[in-house]
């Protein structure tokens, strides 16, 4: 799976609002200039930020953009959403029951693998809110109680590592 620039350059944006007081205005150019992102492709970035309801727009002298929600409010995944990302990480549609193999009822032997790391960033990136990225709290989150096997293994090798000494 890539993440394109669009994903990227959607959260840096919304990262620059969420760092204003919340319901500041803040232009396209201070974005633009602060993250070092085309004005251009900013303002379709920030076209789909709004039809995903997650931004409004300002227009006149003073205008841009302020979230609609408080930073506490709003996910990666939100944004991710808005601006159209994807996370499949498979080459067939994960939801039907179309396989990804030539004859469209097979799916391949990884396609379980593949399905499932989709479902664990998603869920991942549904934690991480736009407060986190502002704090700086975004390292400290412990990514493992997603996974409840790894969490499992980690309590098992500090286990054995204790036992070791």
């Amino acid at each position: 799976m890539k993440l394109s620039t669009k994903g990227r350059y959607g959260v840096m944006a919304m990262a620059v609002l969420a760092e204003k007081e919340y319901g500041d205005i803040v232009p396209i150019s201070v974005v633009a200039d602060s993250q070092e992102i085309s004005i251009n492709y900013l303002e379709q970035i920030f076209n789909k930020l709004r039809r995903g309801g997650l931004v409004k727009s300002a227009r006149g002298i003073g205008g841009g953009y302020y979230l609609t929600r408080k930073p506490h409010e709003i996910t990666v995944l939100d944004i991710m959403k808005a601006v159209g990302e994807s996370f499949q990480t498979t080459r067939c549609d994960v939801s039907g029951s179309i396989g990804c193999m030539k004859n469209g009822t097979a799916r391949c032997a990884t396609h379980d693998l593949w399905a499932e790391l989709g479902n664990v960033m998603a869920g991942y990136l549904d934690t991480v809110t736009l407060e986190m990225i502002k704090n700086r709290s975004v390292r400290k989150k412990n990514i493992y109680h997603f996974l409840p096997e790894q969490q499992q293994r980690q309590k098992e090798k500090k286990e054995f590592n204790i036992k070791c000494l």
